[in-house]
């Protein structure tokens, strides 16, 4: 028998909360990020704060030519990300684009799609993470080549860093980049770790040096800020989410002091 069941229209509507997450994080990231979204699920995601991520093109080499070349998506790549809905924040998760763009242009183009949204980058993100440690010798650690290397460096001298050490390891694609062990980078770390430096920056979202951030930290006696820790530890506490995790290292204990 095959009888046609009754479609019934209830009569009242559901209740409704103001929003399905309480609080909410953007991000922009490469298509060939492998890193960014697994971090931040481990360290952001929660019951209480969503993470919903937009995808934006990018080719390999990682050169400053071609991390430029993606200035003109991010906007796009913005407002494909709950549209018409607010942002607790937005992050745009390239460390090295985001020397070579510039963080005032990152924030105008992503303003474009989502005014009034606070905007974080990698770069943004380190420099309030090394200054909440009272860090300004520092040690820096890319897995770049030399050439896109160059204007990080510049980027930390001209914020005000004192740089006591710079090591590249010389690679230019991010998949690999991604692929590199944790293991690795703790033992890397300790070499690229300069006796008088205060604290050790890390760069590169593809890294998976968050995860043994505290590892490093236990290593070389002295902080240590990642790119992806960083921008967690930004967004996390723009979220008004002050949660101690030592686990990723000490910044994580730490609050968020204004510019």
């Amino acid at each position: 028998m095959n009888a046609s069941a009754d479609i019934r229209l209830h009569g009242g509507r559901p209740p409704l909360d103001p929003r399905p997450m309480e609080k909410r994080v953007g991000l922009v990231i490469l298509a060939t990020d492998h890193t960014t979204e697994p971090d931040f699920r481990r360290m952001v995601a929660s019951d209480r704060v969503g993470v919903y991520v937009a995808r934006i093109a990018y080719a390999n080499p990682t050169t400053p030519e071609n991390l430029r070349r993606m200035q003109p998506a991010l906007t796009a790549g913005a407002s494909l990300i709950l549209p018409g809905e607010p942002l607790d924040a937005i992050c745009y998760s390239c460390t090295s684009a985001s020397v070579v763009i510039g963080d005032d242009e990152i924030k105008t183009a992503i303003h474009a799609a989502r005014p009034g949204a606070p905007v974080v980058t990698p770069t943004m993100a380190a420099m309030r993470g090394l200054k909440a440690l009272d860090a300004r010798r520092i040690s820096v650690l890319t897995p770049y080549v030399a050439e896109t290397g160059r204007p990080m460096a510049d980027y930390f001298r001209r914020h005000g860093f004192d740089l006591a050490s710079f090591t590249c390891l010389g690679l230019d694609d991010d998949r690999e980049m991604a692929r590199i062990r944790p293991s690795a980078l703790v033992d890397l770390a300790q070499e690229a770790t300069a006796a008088d430096a205060e604290a050790l920056f890390i760069s590169c979202t593809a890294l998976r040096s968050a995860g043994v951030a505290a590892e490093i930290e236990a290593a070389i006696g002295r902080p240590v800020v990642t790119s992806n820790q960083a921008t967690a530890w930004n967004c996390l506490r723009l979220c008004g989410d002050t949660e101690p995790r030592p686990k990723w290292g000490r910044l994580m204990t730490l609050p968020l002091a204004c510019d």
